[in-house]
């Protein structure tokens, strides 16, 4: 038992935070960009997303004991800070990975059609292999297709990775899944740049869903009109929520960093949270997630003549998000920016694939290759 109750503040884009952590305390909902060390004042536990700066400038006067943080990447948590004032601390590695990688695939089929191509045809290259990548790279070899890897912490003590210059030359399609880091021996911050575009296929497809300033978007820009044959899909920016207009302009698909903002994965980062400050009060976990997850609206479906691309986008579309972006570009910064925000707060429920049973499959081992179920028979 708790000897007193907890104050609580979590970011408003956490859904189901009020219902999962009610058990500790009062829950209090604030922006997450926008969180200032008065906000912490009384406040005993802080739950945030990416777009929130952790760290002693917010930190220094509260009397917060544990942080957590509803997704994969830690890059905006000072955790040495933490761990000097004794403040525990976890995120939700892996929460929201299937997600990314139904944006990848998504995006990947669509673009495939518009452009006319096989996407059996083509060599994967994935850049950080990791909780999403890992991922991909399953996905994408249950479908049958050939994937390069390049993760040089994981090259030092493992095989089958490639270096980065064999992937860009070798790859059709490059996905980016680093975290950013902006020092030491593996930095990832303008870990695609000048150089590495260069090295580019004519007609090769570049796509990140992980950090934005892992690609140097003037850099990025720049052989993009030089080289009109390449196709760039950008979820992420460099200098986010300011987003290049022109660089928009130039993709084939874009978005407001949301490859992750699925409704499963979300309340699935909010859990694992939940789990974690158990852990840390040495209390039990009385839920479990499906407690907190709703069925879908659109649970079953029959293939028919419905195409592969048409099954995700019954689920998932990415040209919504990204008519939805573009819509914003023309506007000043300061609104730009703003909308950007706006446009993840008040992000769609967005299911994953797993939450639609496919019945009368035309190719069953693909359709589970990307993450539908199957219909029981009869």
């Amino acid at each position: 038992m708790l000897d007193r109750k907890l104050n609580i503040l979590a970011d408003e884009n956490m859904p189901q935070v009020e219902a999962i952590f009610s058990r500790f305390g009062p829950v209090t909902l604030k922006p997450g960009r926008d969180l200032t060390p008065a906000d912490l004042q009384g406040v005993d536990v802080l739950l945030v997303r990416s777009i929130t700066q952790v760290n002693e400038a917010l930190l220094a006067e509260s009397r917060v004991k544990f942080v957590g943080t509803a997704t994969i990447g830690t890059d905006h948590i000072d955790q040495p800070y933490l761990a000097s004032r004794g403040i525990g601390f976890s995120n939700a590695p892996g929460c929201n990975a299937d997600a990314v990688v139904e944006y990848v695939l998504s995006c990947l089929y669509l673009v495939a059609e518009q452009q006319g191509f096989d996407p059996k045809e083509r060599t994967y290259g994935i850049v950080g292999v990791g909780n999403v990548g890992g991922r991909l790279q399953r996905r994408l070899q249950a479908l049958g297709y050939t994937v390069l890897l390049n993760d040089p912490p994981r090259a030092r003590s493992e095989e089958g990775f490639v270096s980065l210059d064999h992937l860009l030359k070798q790859a059709d399609v490059i996905c980016l899944h680093t975290p950013l880091t902006e020092t030491g021996e593996y930095a990832t911050q303008h870990l695609i740049a000048d150089r590495e575009l260069g090295q580019l296929q004519d007609h090769a497809i570049i796509l990140n869903a992980g950090r934005g300033p892992v690609i140097d978007n003037d850099a990025l820009l720049a052989i993009g009109k030089t080289r009109p044959s390449l196709t760039f899909i950008l979820d992420v920016w460099e200098h986010e929520p300011a987003v290049n207009a022109d660089l928009a302009e130039r993709c084939a698909i874009v978005s407001p960093h949301v490859a992750g903002y699925s409704f499963d994965g979300k309340i699935r980062g909010t859990f694992m949270l939940y789990q974690a400050l158990c852990n840390y009060l040495n209390l039990p976990c009385s839920e479990s997630l499906d407690h907190f997850l709703p069925q879908s609206e659109l649970a079953c479906v029959e293939q028919g003549e419905l195409t592969t691309l048409e099954l995700m986008q019954k689920v998932f579309d990415p040209r919504i998000d990204d008519y939805m972006l573009r819509q914003t570009l023309a506007l000043p910064e300061t609104e730009q920016k703003q909308a950007f925000d706006q446009l993840r707060k008040q992000y769609r429920v967005r299911r994953e694939f797993s939450s639609l049973s496919v019945s009368g499959a035309k190719d069953p081992s693909q359709i589970e290759g990307i993450g539908f179920k199957l219909a029981a028979k009869g």
